[in-house]
C-alpha cells in the first residue's frame, strides 16, 4: 500500500505491574517456573497461543485483564516474590559486578545460543549448550558476557510432507517479540562496528539480551547502510555457501570483539566455543598491539596465554574448514587493521610442515593454536581429540597433547519438569539444583517415596502423550488430511505403554533407523498386546543432507507400512519446546550413535533429571555417567570398519537389550503395584545426573580449571606496562634459534640391569649440549614406562634430570633416579623442554628428543 504511515500501539502497564516488563526483557523467566507461573496466570490460553512468549502475552493481553489483574491481590503476591528473587539473583549481582575493582571480563563467544524455543537462535545441542553455559555463569555470578549474531530467519523450520520427506522453511524472526534492545556505550549512544570484507565493507549493529546477570551482545548486519549482499550475512544461522560462513565467522570474531570494546569491556579472557569463533584471536592481538604499545611476538603471548578454546566434535563436518584462496583476500583486506600478516595468519591454520599440496584452512587448528587452553566436552572426547589432533604436537606424546576434557551439563532449573521440581523442592536440600554435595543429594533422593516419583512420572509421560497426539493432529491438518485420519490420532500412543525417546539432529552417525534393520523384530515389539512398546522420534536434517533425511522418511514409511502409525510418531520441526515436553516425560531415552563420534550429547541428562532412563553406546557422556544400576549399555563393535555390518550386530545387541532387560524390567510388576526394580533406576539416574552433569557443574570446573588461573595470567602478563610478555617473548625467541642446535645424548643406566627387582632403583645419567641456553631456562626429563611390543611407552612418568657436571662449552652431565614399583618391560629415554613448560599448547617442536 502506498504513502502509509506505520506506528505500534502498545498496552498501557498498570504502575503496580511495571515489573512484568522488566521481566519480559530478561531471559531468567524461562528457568524460573514461580515466573513462569506468573505469565500462564494472566492467561493460560493466550500463553499458549502466544507460544510461552512473554514480550507477545504483554501486547495481547487486553487492557482490561491487565487492570483486573493490578487490582488482585493473590496475583500481586505472587509478583512481589518473583521480584525478590528477581533482586537477589539478577539485580544484586549486576550492581556488585558493576562496583568491582578491576574488570575481569570472561567473554564467551558462539555462533548460535539456545535459551528458550522463542528465541530462535539456535540450531541444536552446540547452541543450547551455549546457552545453558549463560544460565549457569548467571547463577555462578561470573562476570561474563556472550557474542553471538542476530538472525533475521535463523535455523530453518521444518515440515513433513504426506510422503514422509523433509521440507525447509525460513519465516523471518520479529526482533519487536525477542527480548533484545538496541547496545549503548557508556555516553548512551548506539554502538555500530564495521569490518573489511575483501573488497566491501560491512556494518553491524549491536543488541543486548540480558540472561540473569550476563549480558549477551548481538551483531546484526540487516540494516540501510549495507549492501543487500552484506546484509544477508545474518539472516540464517548456518545457510548459504562457504563464502557466507566465512562472512559469518569473520562477523563473530573479529567484528563480536570490536562491539565489546566499543561498549567499553575490556575481556581479560575469551573463551572461543567451537571453531567458528577462532578469529576473536586476530581481533585480539591488533588490539592488544595497539592499545599496549607492544609488538606482535608480545601481544600474542598474552592473547594465546588467556584464550580457552572448546572443540565439540571429532565429526570431520563439525570442524569448519576454508580453501585457502578464498580466505586470502579477506586477510589482505584487513592486514592493515590488523596489524597482521595473511601468510603468517595462514599458517596458524595449518598442521605443521604442510606442505604446498594443504589447501584449506581449518578453524578447530586456527582454535587450538590460539589456545593456551584447549577441552573436548567428555573424557572420552577428550580422548578423541588428543589422538585426533596430536599431529599439531609431533613430538609429544598422545598422552600428553594439550588438550583437556571438560564434560557438558544441563542447566537443570531450565530442564527440570515443573512438577519434578517440586517433589524435589520437598525432598532435597534447598539449593538442590546447584551442584551441592553428592552424599547429600543420594541419601535424600533416596527418601523421596516411589509412589510420589512414579505418579509424577507418570503425569508427565500423559503430557507427552497428549501433546504429541496435538502435535500429530496439527501435522495432517496441515496436510489436509481427511476427518477419519484425524479422528486416528485418538488411538496414537498409550500413556500406560514403555515410551522409548528418540530426538536429536538427523546426522548419519547418530544412525537413527538403525533398529529398523531388522523391521520384523521391530514391529514384533510394537504389536505386543500385554507388553506394548512405542516410539517418539524427532529431529532435523541438515537442509544438504540428503541421507538424513531419507532417515526421516524411512521412519514414517515404515510405521505406514507395518501398521504401526499409533506406536511409531515422528514430531516435525523438533526445538526446544519439543525437547522439552519429551524429556519430561519418555521412559527411555535412545542414543545409539556409531562410537567414538558422539563427542558429549546432553539430551540423554536432561532425561535423567525427570526420571527417565538411558539406552546408549558407551559413548560421549555416557561412557562416564554408565553404571548397570542407572541404565543400559548397548555394546558397540568400534573394531569392525564395514559399516553395514556394525550396524547389524549392534542393532541386535540393541534388541538383546530391549528384549531381555528393558521391557521385562518396566513391565514387572504385580497387578496394580509399581515397577520396583525400574524405580530403583529411575532413582540411580537421577543421583548420577543432578551432581554430576548440571551445567553449574561445567562452568564451576571452567572457572576453576581454565577462567581463573586465565584472569591471573593476564593480569600478570599486562602489569607494568607488559614486562612479563615481553620477556616471554624474548625467551620465545631465544628457544627459536638455539633449540635446533642441542643435543641429548643416550641415557646412560649406571647399574647392572641384567637383574632389576621391583622396588629397585636406577640411576640414568646423559649428556646434554645447551648451545649456550642457560640451564635454567630448561628442563631436562627422563620419560619412562611400561612399553608394548613395539617398544613404545604405554603409560608414561617424568622425572626431572639434575646436572651434576658442568663439562663446559655448553655440555652437561644430568642424573636422575628411576624407583622400579612394578614387574614389566620398561624403556626409559630422555627429553629437553622449555622450563617450567609452559609452551606446550602453542609451540609445537619446543621439545627436543634423545638421539
Amino acid at each position: 500500500m502506498r504513502n502509509i504511515r506505520l506506528f505500534n500501539v502498545l498496552p498501557k502497564i498498570p504502575s503496580k505491574l511495571q515489573f512484568l516488563e522488566t521481566l519480559a526483557d530478561n531471559v531468567w523467566w524461562c528457568w524460573n517456573k514461580e515466573a513462569i507461573s506468573l505469565f500462564r496466570y494472566i492467561d493460560l490460553d493466550l500463553w499458549k497461543e502466544c507460544k510461552s512468549n512473554p514480550k507477545i502475552l504483554l501486547k495481547r493481553a487486553g487492557q482490561e485483564r491487565l487492570e483486573e489483574l493490578s487490582e488482585d491481590p493473590t496475583f500481586l503476591k505472587q509478583l512481589d516474590e518473583v521480584r525478590e528473587k528477581f533482586q537477589t539473583e539478577v539485580e544484586k549481582p549486576e550492581k556488585e559486578k558493576q562496583n568491582s575493582s578491576g574488570n575481569n571480563c570472561i567473554a564467551y563467544f558462539s555462533l548460535e545460543h539456545g535459551l528458550h524455543e522463542s528465541i530462535r537462535l539456535y540450531s541444536g545441542g552446540l547452541g543450547i549448550l551455549a546457552g545453558d553455559h549463560l544460565k549457569s555463569a548467571s547463577e555462578l555470578e561470573l562476570p561474563m558476557v556472550g557474542v553471538g549474531l542476530l538472525y533475521r530467519q535463523g535455523y530453518f523450520r521444518q515440515t513433513i510432507d504426506k510422503d514422509g520427506w523433509q521440507n525447509e522453511h525460513y519465516p523471518d524472526n520479529n526482533i519487536e517479540h525477542m527480548p533484545v534492545s538496541r547496545a549503548r556505550d557508556a555516553n548512551g549512544g548506539e554502538i555500530m562496528v564495521s569490518l573489511r570484507l575483501a573488497d566491501q565493507v560491512v556494518h553491524a549493529i549491536i543488541w543486548q539480551m540480558k540472561v540473569g546477570n550476563v549480558k549477551l551482545y548481538l551483531l546484526d548486519t540487516e540494516i540501510p547502510e549495507n549492501s543487500p549482499d552484506m546484509r544477508s550475512i545474518t539472516w540464517r544461522l548456518y545457510g548459504g555457501d562457504k563464502k557466507m560462513r566465512l562472512h559469518q565467522e569473520l562477523l563473530l570474531g573479529i567484528a563480536g570483539h570490536q562491539a565489546l570494546v566499543k561498549l567499553g569491556y575490556e575481556p581479560k579472557v575469551c573463551h572461543i566455543n567451537e571453531g567458528h569463533a577462532a578469529f576473536i584471536s586476530l581481533s585480539r592481538i591488533s588490539h592488544l598491539i595497539e592499545t599496549r604499545d607492544i609488538d606482535y611476538n608480545t601481544a600474542i603471548q598474552i592473547a594465546w596465554r588467556t584464550n580457552i578454546f572448546t572443540t565439540h566434535t571429532p565429526v570431520p563436518a563439525g570442524n569448519e574448514v576454508f580453501d585457502i584462496e578464498l580466505l586470502r583476500p579477506y586477510l589482505e583486506a584487513l592486514q592493515e587493521d590488523l596489524h597482521l600478516d595473511p601468510n603468517r595468519i595462514i599458517r596458524w591454520g595449518l598442521p605443521p610442515n604442510s606442505g604446498e599440496d594443504i589447501r584449506e584452512f581449518s578453524m578447530t587448528i586456527l582454535g587450538l593454536r590460539m589456545a593456551n587452553y584447549s577441552n573436548g566436552v567428555s573424557r572420552l572426547h577428550g580422548e578423541v581429540a588428543r589422538n585426533m589432533w596430536a599431529h599439531l604436537w609431533p613430538d609429544k606424546p598422545k598422552d600428553e597433547v594439550p588438550i583437556k576434557h571438560v564434560t557438558n551439563g544441563v542447566h537443570v532449573r531450565s530442564w527440570v519438569s515443573r512438577r519434578n521440581q517440586e517433589l524435589y523442592d520437598r525432598y532435597l536440600s534447598p539449593g538442590w539444583e546447584h551442584f551441592i554435595d553428592n552424599e547429600t543429594i543420594c541419601s535424600e533422593i533416596d527418601r523421596i517415596p516411589d509412589t510420589l516419583l512414579w505418579q509424577v512420572h507418570q503425569m508427565e509421560k500423559a503430557d507427552l502423550v497428549h501433546s504429541t497426539r496435538s502435535a500429530i493432529t496439527r501435522q495432517l491438518s496441515n496436510l489436509n488430511a481427511t476427518e477419519k485420519e484425524k479422528r486416528s490420532v485418538h488411538n496414537c500412543l498409550d500413556p500406560y505403554a514403555l515410551t522409548i525417546g528418540f530426538a536429536r539432529r538427523f546426522a548419519t552417525y547418530k544412525r537413527a533407523t538403525l533398529l529398523l534393520s531388522d523391521k520384523d523384530r521391530l514391529a514384533n515389539l510394537l504389536k505386543s498386546e500385554d507388553k506394548p512398546v512405542q516410539f517418539i522420534f524427532a529431529g532435523k536434517a541438515h537442509p544438504a543432507d540428503e541421507k538424513g533425511k531419507s532417515f526421516i522418511h524411512e521412519i514414517i514409511q515404515f510405521a505406514k507400512e507395518y501398521g504401526v502409525s499409533h506406536r511409531v510418531v515422528f514430531l516435525e520441526d523438533y526445538d526446544i519446546r519439543i525437547a522439552r515436553t519429551m524429556v519430561h516425560g519418555v521412559d527411555v531415552w535412545l542414543n545409539n550413535p556409531e562410537r567414538p563420534k558422539e563427542a558429549s550429547g546432553t539430551s540423554g541428562m536432561k532425561v535423567a533429571i525427570n526420571g527417565g532412563i538411558n539406552c546408549s553406546i558407551l559413548d560421549g557422556w555416557w561412557a562416564e555417567a554408565y553404571c548397570p544400576e542407572c541404565g543400559w549399555a548397548i555394546p558397540s563393535r568400534d573394531d569392525v570398519y564395514d559399516e553395514q555390518y556394525r550396524n547389524i550386530i549392534e542393532a541386535q545387541a540393541l534388541f538383546n537389550i530391549l528384549e531381555n532387560e528393558i521391557v521385562p524390567c518396566y513391565y514387572s510388576r504385580k497387578t496394580g503395584e509399581m515397577p520396583a526394580e525400574w524405580i530403583a533406576k529411575i532413582k540411580q539416574s537421577l543421583k548420577m545426573a543432578l551432581y554430576n552433569f548440571s551445567s553449574n557443574r561445567m562452568v564451576y570446573e571452567y572457572k576453576e580449571h581454565f577462567y581463573t588461573p586465565a584472569l591471573g595470567a593476564y593480569d600478570k602478563l599486562t602489569d607494568s606496562k607488559c614486562s612479563y610478555a615481553k620477556e616471554l617473548a624474548k625467551v620465545k625467541q631465544t628457544y627459536y634459534e638455539k633449540l635446533g642446535n642441542v643435543n641429548i645424548g643416550i641415557p646412560q643406566i649406571i647399574e647392572d640391569i641384567s637383574h632389576v627387582y621391583v622396588n629397585d632403583k636406577i640411576t640414568v645419567r646423559l649428556e646434554v649440549y645447551l648451545d649456550g641456553l642457560d640451564p635454567e631456562q630448561v628442563d631436562v626429563e627422563l620419560y619412562y614406562g611400561p612399553v608394548d611390543p613395539t617398544n613404545k611407552v604405554i603409560s608414561s612418568n617424568i622425572a626431572k634430570m639434575n646436572i651434576i657436571e658442568d663439562k663446559s662449552k655448553g655440555n652437561y652431565l644430568y642424573e636422575a633416579q628411576v624407583n622400579c614399583q612394578m614387574a614389566g618391560r620398561f624403556g626409559v629415554t630422555a627429553r629437553l623442554t622449555p622450563a617450567g613448560n609452559t609452551w606446550d599448547n602453542h609451540i609445537p617442536n619446543f621439545v627436543v628428543w634423545s638421539d
